[in-house]
């Protein structure tokens, strides 16, 4: 596997470091599926999980999507992925027929919007949704965002390995 990712400063501003730190996640889930067959991407974990590459790929489009452009921007649900109200794992468990190209592009098409939402905006802005009954400041879902990739990548990780034995920071 080829390494594209940016090591994130060790001495940034706030802002830099919140930035660096979220693409350097981003990359790394990307640097995690790169070089598979869409039938290695959609290979599950182990039972009793319904996890794959391709799962969590579509599963960080769809969290890339609610926390910018539903809370953050405030527009109205209309996941891409999946509906939570039917089908709340729908993101991971769909895996079987989704395309994978589909799926990258979606969430990289996902992640620039992101970052052009957050370009714009002072870390103290607030969303203008709330998520279960709280305001949520930029920082904050910056943050999380951090937490989620970083929480992800380390199934990546496993599932990689259980894959084709590639194993990685």
């Amino acid at each position: 596997m080829s390494d594209p990712r940016t090591d994130p400063p060790f001495i940034a501003d706030e802002r830099a470091m919140l930035d660096n730190w979220l693409d350097w996640h981003r990359e790394t889930l990307a640097v995690k599926c790169q070089g598979l067959t869409d039938e290695q991407l959609r290979e599950r974990s182990v039972p009793p999980s319904p996890m794959s590459l391709l799962g969590l790929v579509r599963h960080m489009a769809h969290v890339e999507y609610v926390w910018f452009r539903v809370i953050l921007e405030g527009e109205e649900w209309n996941s891409p992925v999946k509906d939570d109200d039917t089908n709340p794992d729908g993101d991971f468990l769909d895996v079987d027929t989704a395309s994978p190209e589909e799926a990258f592009a979606l969430w990289r098409s996902e992640i620039e919007h992101a970052r052009k939402v957050s370009a714009g905006l002072s870390l103290d802005a607030v969303g203008k949704k709330q998520r279960h009954g709280e305001d949520c400041s930029h920082r904050w879902i910056l943050v999380h965002m951090i937490e989620e990739y970083a929480r992800h990548n380390g199934h990546a990780d496993l599932i990689r390995e259980r894959v084709d034995g590639a194993t990685g920071e």
